[in-house]
């Protein structure tokens, strides 16, 4: 069986994407959360004892130790189905997209960090975040109009809706505003029974990681706070 490493469910918007696309797949697996320790590479001692980088996500099979979602979604690829689609042209535009994501929107992942529990109203919202949210809206529709829907590459969950699920909560808990397809997109992904699981779990934790959470007060005005 394997094993995934993961952090906080509230902050930890790396581990999210290999947990979901395991828990959408049906795909049996141990989860192993460690939460985050107090300051800068508090946790890194603590992950090394798993993960060769101190980071997470990481992913434990008997011998074999995987680290980087994307590098987790193609071991699980080489083991499972329906992982990527079946189509040569849907696979190979979701993995570009999947890469994308795990390379790009550095605006968005900063001046938006997950939190699944907050609802932020942003201090202000730079032209790299607008340009961002733009790439997104341009991104999502292409995959809609290729490959018809619902999600990115077409019928079905596969990784690449696995990759962009973090941008769900993001979208959520700043109100960022996106094209009418993207944001039905967004509710679609925030409705799998995994994204509710994961949601569920990330309010009821005890846990508040001060770098993240001064981070998060500093970003705008807290209009809720939704954690028990």
């Amino acid at each position: 069986m394997y094993t995934l490493y993961i952090g906080n469910k509230n902050y930890s918007s790396w581990s999210l994407r290999p947990w979901l696309l395991l828990t959408e797949l049906g795909i049996d697996f141990e989860e192993q959360l460690v939460p985050f320790n107090e300051g800068y590479g508090g946790s890194w001692e603590a992950y090394r004892k798993f993960s060769p980088t101190g980071l997470v996500p990481c992913l434990v099979d008997e011998t074999e130790t995987v680290w980087e979602s994307l590098a987790i979604v193609e071991y699980l690829a080489e083991r499972e189905r329906g992982v990527w689609p079946t189509d040569s042209s849907a696979r190979a535009w979701a993995r570009s997209a999947s890469a994308e994501m795990h390379a790009g929107f550095t605006t968005l992942r900063s001046d938006c960090p997950m939190t699944v529990g907050m609802r932020i109203r942003l201090n202000r919202i730079s032209d790299a975040l607008k340009h961002d949210l733009k790439r997104m809206d341009e991104l999502w529709q292409q995959g809609f109009d290729a490959f018809g829907g619902p999600f990115l590459a077409g019928s079905k969950f596969t990784a690449v809706d696995a990759l962009f699920a973090p941008v769900a909560f993001r979208i959520q808990t700043f109100s960022l505003d996106l094209a009418a397809s993207s944001e039905s997109y967004a509710q679609r992904l925030l409705a799998l029974e995994g994204m509710q699981r994961w949601a569920a779990d990330a309010l009821a934790e005890p846990w508040r990681e001060r770098a993240h959470e001064e981070e998060l007060n500093a970003l705008g005005e807290v209009l809720e706070d939704l954690r028990h």
